[in-house]
C-alpha cells in the first residue's frame, strides 16, 4: 500500500482587474448570460460564457424544467451549442458565474461532474487544455485545463 498526493494548480484572482483584458471580457459575458437563465425552481441563475480558439464567444445560461432533470446547466448549453455551430473550432476558455437570486456568490460557483466531464471529452477531442474560469463576487480561481477539475476522468474507451 502506498499514500499519494494528488496537487491541484490554478490561479485566484480577487478581482476581475488583475486578470488579462482577454479573460475579463469573457467573465463579463459569463455575467451577462447569466439574463438568459431560466431558473424558476431553484432561483439559481448560472451564465457561461466560451471562447473558441478563432476569438468567437459563445454564451449560455442553465434551462430548468419541472420534469427535473429535463433541464441543462450553463456550460453544457455553451458547449452543445458551439460544437453544433463551429464543429471543428477548438475550445479556449470557458467562465462560469452563479448567482443566488440575481446575487452574484460570493464564491465561485463550480460546475457539476457532467459538465466536468463534457469539458474533458471536447479536452480530448481538441486535443488541447481547455481553461476554465470560476467567478464569485469575492474570488476568481482559473484552472489551465479540465484535469485539474477532474483528476480521475472517465475515458475507458480508446478510440
Amino acid at each position: 500500500m502506498k499514500e499519494i498526493t494528488l496537487k491541484l494548480n490554478y490561479t485566484e484572482y480577487d478581482s476581475i482587474e488583475e486578470m488579462s483584458a482577454e479573460d475579463q471580457q469573457l467573465v463579463k459575458a459569463a455575467l451577462e448570460s447569466q439574463a438568459g437563465s431560466y431558473s424558476p425552481y431553484s432561483n439559481f441563475q448560472v451564465g457561461a460564457a466560451l471562447r473558441l480558439a478563432n476569438g468567437v464567444i459563445v454564451k449560455g445560461a442553465n434551462q430548468e424544467n419541472a420534469a427535473y432533470p429535463s433541464g441543462l446547466c450553463a456550460e453544457r448549453t455553451a458547449m452543445f451549442w458551439a460544437s453544433a455551430n463551429y464543429p471543428d473550432v477548438p475550445f479556449d476558455t470557458l467562465a462560469i458565474a452563479g448567482a443566488d437570486h440575481g446575487e452574484l456568490c460570493e464564491s465561485p460557483a463550480s460546475p457539476c461532474g457532467a459538465c466536468r466531464q463534457v469539458m474533458a471529452e471536447y479536452q480530448k477531442k481538441y486535443g488541447r487544455p481547455l481553461k476554465t474560469i470560476w467567478v464569485g463576487a469575492k474570488r476568481i480561481r482559473k484552472f489551465e485545463k479540465v484535469d485539474d477539475i477532474l483528476p480521475f476522468i472517465f475515458d475507458s474507451l480508446k478510440v
